[in-house]
C-alpha cells in the first residue's frame, strides 16, 4: 500500500524533536505542521519572516495578512515572532535552523537535489531552497517515489538543474524511507510502506541503494 501525502508527512514529523526550529518547504512539506506530536514544541520558520507557524487555519480563522513563503494562509502560535526576510535568511545561513523538510523533483544516489525549476517553464526564482540545503545540518525530503509517468525520481544522477550537492540526509516517499549512509555515500533502505517489498523499491529506483538491513514497516 503506497502512502498518501498525509501519511508521508506524518512520518516526516517523527524526525522532529522538542525545541527544534524547523523550516518546511513549499508543497507537501507544509502538511508536516499538522502532525507535530502532541506535547512537543517546535518552532516553524518561514523565509518570509515568521518564526512560530501553527497548523493551517480553519475557514473561520483565515487571516489574509498571515502567510508562509508559499503565500498560503497560516496561523501563528503563542510567542511567534515576525521579522524581515533578511533576518530570516540570516537564521538559515547562520545555522540556526535544526531541520528542513523539502520537496523534490529529483534526488541523486549521492544526495544531490533538484527541486526548483524545469527548463523551459517559467519560475520566479529559487527562493530559499539553496540556502536551506546549504545552511541546515539535517535535510529531509518528502515526495512521491515516481513521477506522474511512472518514471523514477531517485536517480543515478539528477537531470534537472541542481539546488544542492550531497546535502540530503533522508528521503520519505510513498513507498519507503531511505537514509544516507555517510561512510558509503549512498542511501540505505530502512523502512517500507505496508505491503511494499524491497524488490518493488529496487524496481522503481534508478539509483543504487543499500539493502543490507531488514527494513521495518512504517506505521500508518
Amino acid at each position: 500500500m503506497a502512502l498518501d501525502r498525509d501519511q508521508i508527512t506524518r512520518r516526516a514529523a517523527q524526525e522532529l524533536k522538542d525545541g527544534f526550529i524547523v523550516n518546511l518547504g513549499i508543497g507537501m512539506p507544509t502538511l508536516v505542521a499538522n502532525h507535530i506530536p502532541e506535547g512537543m514544541t517546535c518552532w516553524l520558520q518561514s523565509e518570509n519572516g515568521l518564526l512560530g507557524m501553527g497548523p493551517f487555519p480553519t475557514e473561520d480563522a483565515v487571516d489574509a495578512d498571515l502567510i508562509n513563503a508559499g503565500k498560503q494562509t497560516v496561523t501563528a502560535v503563542d510567542g511567534a515572532a515576525f521579522f524581515s526576510s533578511a533576518s530570516s535568511f540570516a537564521m538559515i545561513r547562520g545555522g540556526h535552523v535544526d531541520i528542513s523538510i523539502l520537496g523534490a523533483m529529483e534526488i541523486s544516489e549521492k544526495g544531490d537535489i533538484a527541486n526548483w525549476m524545469i527548463p523551459g517553464k517559467m519560475v520566479k526564482g529559487m527562493g530559499g531552497a539553496m540556502d536551506l540545503v546549504a545552511g541546515v545540518d539535517h535535510v529531509v525530503v518528502t515526495m512521491e517515489h515516481c513521477n506522474r509517468k511512472g518514471a523514477p525520481k531517485i536517480l543515478k544522477e539528477c537531470k534537472l538543474p541542481l539546488t544542492g550537492k550531497r546535502c540530503i540526509d533522508m528521503i520519505i516517499t510513498d513507498l519507503c524511507v531511505l537514509q544516507m549512509d555517510e561512510d558509503n555515500g549512498l542511501f540505505r533502505l530502512t523502512e517500507l510502506a505496508p505491503g511494499v517489498t524491497v524488490d518493488e523499491v529496487r524496481e522503481k529506483t534508478e539509483a543504487e541503494i543499500l539493502t543490507d538491513v531488514e527494513p521495518t514497516v512504517i506505521e500508518v
